[in-house]
């Protein structure tokens, strides 16, 4: 490729809009274009690396056994309707009518569709199954942001096993889990495997695998000691026990004048770690009590988890003055009605203060089991960074992340809603059990720019730049020198290497800047003063070093560092 032919669209200036290093570098460098929010056009360059990313998983996909397959991105409305998500999936799902007036949506995600597909299995001998593809996903974010990390539009390498039991679930999630280590590493992305919520997905569990980042949307918890590592939405710790004294027979009123927040009754001789902080919310139309400790943080995904909910909302003060009597700030569980669900860290805990349902009155001497009628006890509260390792008591810590991948054990929920069942050894027909296993293909190529870049650019591992090595013709005015460079680039396409040569009428600084903002690994540069010399500098981006190399010996001292 020429580079004055090639559309590489660079810019001097930082983009105005972008939101996260990525974003920056990929429209400066000419990778992408924005064409409106969440929906990027991929220029020649990016695509390169597009496909360099789905060769790598592809290559890791078949490893393992798994078929490639392309099933359609518009979906009817009725395998949807059949799992029970079509009205789970809320605003983000891209829905549409026909002009037969049939409902139709933009794939999301596949798992009904792969479902749909596989109800042609009909033996345990034809299992276990692993299935994959890559498609356009759509997803009608409400904030699209970080350029390819969140957007509306987007690839994804979606992949489905099909077995008999559980333990064949087992073992598929963890080939998937190995061959995702595999593909991370090849990618050059440092993922950290996570426990996580399986959120809409469903199942008995999920590991999602997060990248370190200062952008990242996600909070992953973290021991270094143990290497323990969970999404904040799922994440526990250990908390020290509590000592409470033997309290009061019953609660006690007493009168808490302008007590709005758990800061407020500090004043009270109430610490929060012996408030019973009182949240009211809607979960599917029904008002629910939502309990923790004063001092603990509510996450909304584990309360999602906790319950099944499918939509879920903060009170509003009118239903909460309607139903409880008071305002928040006053609130509490005790003699209420209403369902509960309580924090374990309240479990077993007394001589607790929390609100009265009276504005300006708490109670105090409260036994949270004796005077609370809770119907549920759940892990809601949200892990702080410094509380103790479950696995091994060490201090715990808290990054930010991107999550590249996610790997879920769906179990028979899908194969049961649409009909997916074979016989089993012994005649019986059985639903199959699934598991699911997504990558982003461009969250990954945003990550790894993430991870891989410094002051003049991007600096791609060289398993996905979109070309090995670069040749620069210094001074393109003189014959001698180009008619050199057009040797070594010849002579690099031969050997196999994947070269791009920039022959463009421009100076010498602007060619080497363009080089290191797009990222190529190494460039080799061919100027007067070499060729007297009877060198050629070959210049490594991830080190900025630069080697003198003899011109008959370029080609074959290039091929060993671009060509694994």
């Amino acid at each position: 490729m020429r580079w004055s032919q090639m559309f590489a669209p660079t810019l001097r200036d930082d983009p105005a809009e972008a939101d996260a290093p990525s974003h920056r570098l990929l429209l400066r460098a000419g990778y992408v274009r924005q064409l409106t929010a969440g929906h990027y056009s991929l220029l020649p360059l990016a695509v390169r690396v597009r496909a360099k990313i789905i060769q790598i998983v592809r290559e890791e996909m078949d490893a393992i056994g798994a078929q490639e397959m392309l099933l359609p991105a518009l979906h009817p409305a009725e395998p949807w309707r059949r799992s029970g998500r079509w009205d789970l999936m809320g605003q983000e799902m891209f829905r549409l009518k026909d002009r037969r007036g049939a409902d139709h949506a933009l794939g999301m995600t596949h798992e009904e569709i792969f479902a749909t597909v596989a109800r042609e299995l009909n033996s345990y001998r034809q299992l276990p199954q692993q299935w994959y593809q890559f498609q356009t996903k759509f997803r009608d974010e409400p904030r699209p942001k970080g350029g390819l990390m969140r957007t509306r539009e987007f690839t994804m390498k979606d992949a489905y096993s099909f077995d008999l039991d559980r333990p064949g679930l087992d073992a598929s999630f963890d080939a998937y889990h190995g061959a995702y280590t595999r593909i991370f590493e090849r990618l050059g992305v440092p993922a950290l495997p996570c426990d996580a919520s399986s959120g809409t997905m469903g199942g008995s569990g999920s590991t999602e695998f997060m990248c370190p980042s200062e952008v990242g949307e996600d909070f992953v918890v973290h021991c270094p000691n143990c290497g323990y590592a969970a999404n904040i939405e799922r994440a526990t710790s250990v908390l020290p026990a509590a000592s409470d004294g033997p309290g009061l027979p019953g609660p006690e009123r007493f009168d808490t004048p302008g007590v709005r927040t758990i800061a407020d009754l500090l004043a009270y001789d109430a610490p929060g770690d012996r408030q019973v902080k009182t949240l009211v919310y809607v979960l599917d139309g029904a008002l629910t009590l939502v309990l923790l400790r004063g001092d603990h943080p509510l996450n909304e995904q584990k309360l999602v988890d906790a319950t099944g909910a499918a939509e879920i909302r903060a009170a509003e003060p009118d239903e909460i003055r309607a139903a409880l009597g008071a305002l928040p700030g006053s609130l509490g569980a005790v003699g209420v009605s209403l369902p509960v669900i309580a924090d374990e860290a309240l479990r077993g805990r007394r001589d607790m203060f929390t609100g009265a349902n009276v504005d300006d009155t708490h109670l105090r001497g409260v036994d949270v089991e004796r005077d609370i009628e809770v119907g549920r006890w759940a892990d809601l509260r949200e892990v702080a960074s410094g509380e103790r390792c479950v696995r091994c008591g060490e201090g715990l810590e808290i990054q930010r992340a991107i999550e590249v991948g996610h790997i879920f054990k769906l179990g028979d929920g899908y194969a049961r809603a649409l009909g997916v069942e074979v016989l089993d050894p012994d005649g019986r027909r059985v639903p199959v059990i699934m598991g699911s296993y997504g990558i982003g293909i461009e969250r990954a190529m945003a990550a790894i720019v993430e991870t891989h870049n410094d002051e003049r650019g991007i600096v791609w591992p060289l398993s996905v730049a979109p070309f090995q090595v670069a040749v620069v013709v210094a001074q393109a005015d003189d014959a001698e020198v180009s008619e050199a460079a057009e040797d070594v680039y010849a002579g690099l396409r031969a050997a196999g290497v994947e070269t791009v040569i920039d022959d463009r009428a421009e100076r010498a600084g602007v060619k080497f800047r363009d080089v290191e903002l797009t990222g190529i690994p190494f460039r080799v540069t061919i100027g007067r003063r070499g060729l007297a010399e009877g060198v050629a500098e070959v210049t490594t981006r991830a080190t900025g070093g630069t080697d003198k190399v003899a011109l008959d010996a370029v080609v074959g001292h290039v091929r060993a560092l671009a060509v694994p």
